[in-house]
């Protein structure tokens, strides 16, 4: 690959003061016609269009993004990935996801800083215990990796948590997936867009779509952008939050609501977790960045909303159940607050597949998993588009299941749009 990463290349370049390195990505004109355009130029977007080129010879590929690569909610999550599903379809295809992830970094000569640092989730209930005993054993038969903690263990795993029994919801046990972890968010962003834009996929920023073209056989035929119309035989949409409004421009109405998803993040402080805890009885997760900053997400803010900002209750709420559960962090402060526009659907599993108009496919429906999906959903979404039929790791994620009753319910909380 031309301009490849590497000890060698980076002594090279060192020698004339790093000023030859060729440029990350291209910046190229739309071409009056593509075989496969991709909406969106977030890591789903971009994964899929790095599949396509690589393992389907589809390279005549355009990725539209209205802002820039990564402006999302690619760059605006807590960067968990993790595979530890209940339910077949979701344990399967996020412990592929997983798998690529593992081999992420060498695949696309990048660092995406894969850190398989471990993900926790903590029982406070005898309900929860059992819950999480039975997701345990699902995960055990499916072949994923996970390990039950109890309070010696947990402690031993996690020194500064607290395990009083004078705790709101004091701790029974626990569930650990070692190989969960997190990764750096824009990495995967910059890595997936140069590897595919050395497989000659043009990435086109500041290029949003207005509308759907259609035939006469009411075919998608192209797209309508502000830097002009663009022909295609195929159009995928991957757009997160925003799915319900593209795919409006198609005449679609998708079973997805808007949520807001805020995180935030403390001043840096010396390493004191090395895990990621989550709990779902007090509601937040809590990681410590590489740079030492604390990171903690919550749920969602109970309103519908397209705004990438957040609301004070929840940060509230979110920073009293860390406290309780980390004492140690009660006297940091928060430096910065943002919000994700998530697109949450009604049985909290995602959507990847064709739609009722020919030619034209969607990934969406992701809730809160879309980060950790990132390399699973592209590659399953590269083959739904190449093939026109879709991978046995997504056929169940279609968008007729709705109608046809064969919801896959994660949470097994009903028809809501608030489900991990």
């Amino acid at each position: 690959m031309k301009g490849r990463y590497s000890v060698l290349a980076l002594a090279r370049h060192a020698l004339g003061g790093h000023r030859g390195w060729p440029v990350a990505i291209r910046h190229p004109e739309p071409k009056p016609r593509y075989d496969a355009i991709v909406v969106g130029g977030g890591g789903h977007g971009l994964a899929t269009a790095y599949y396509l080129a690589k393992l389907h010879g589809v390279r005549n590929v355009a990725v539209l993004e209205r802002g820039w690569i990564g402006g999302g909610n690619t760059g605006r999550n807590t960067t968990i990935v993790r595979s530890n599903y209940l339910l077949e379809p979701n344990a399967h295809f996020y412990e592929h996801s997983l798998k690529l992830w593992e081999g992420l970094s060498q695949d696309l000569n990048f660092n995406v800083m894969f850190s398989p640092r471990s993900v926790i989730n903590t029982c406070h209930t005898p309900g929860e215990l059992e819950a999480t005993m039975r997701r345990y054993n699902a995960m055990r038969l499916n072949g994923i990796d996970a390990e039950f903690l109890d309070r010696d263990a947990l402690k031993r795993r996690v020194p500064s948590i607290n395990l009083s029994s004078n705790m709101r919801w004091p701790i029974l046990a626990a569930l650990a997936q070692p190989r969960g972890g997190t990764a750096r968010h824009d990495a995967v962003a910059w890595g997936y867009a140069r590897a595919a834009d050395r497989l000659g996929v043009d990435i086109l920023q500041n290029c949003e779509v207005k509308g759907f073209r259609r035939g006469a056989d009411g075919r998608i035929v192209g797209v309508d952008t502000t830097r002009g119309a663009i022909d295609a035989p195929k159009v995928g949409v991957a757009v997160a939050g925003h799915s319900g409004q593209v795919m409006g421009l198609a005449g679609l109405r998708l079973p997805i609501e808007s949520h807001l998803l805020q995180a935030f993040v403390s001043e840096p402080v010396k390493p004191f977790l090395d895990a990621v805890v989550s709990t779902g009885a007090l509601h937040f997760y809590i990681s410590q960045t590489d740079k030492g900053e604390v990171l903690l997400g919550g749920g969602l803010d109970g309103y519908n909303s397209y705004g990438q900002r957040g609301t004070m209750p929840n940060i509230h709420e979110v920073t009293a159940a860390a406290v309780e559960m980390f004492p140690c962090i009660s006297r940091l402060k928060w430096m910065r607050q943002w919000a994700g526009v998530m697109d949450m659907s009604m049985d909290g599993s995602p959507i990847i597949g064709a739609t009722p108009i020919p030619g034209l496919f969607l990934n969406g429906g992701w809730c809160y998993g879309g980060f950790k999906a990132t390399p699973g959903s592209g590659w399953c979404f590269a083959h739904t588009i190449a093939t026109g039929a879709p991978h046995a790791l997504n056929a169940a994620f279609t968008l007729d299941r709705f109608a046809a009753s064969a919801v896959i319910d994660e949470k097994g909380a009903g028809p809501f749009p608030k489900a991990h």
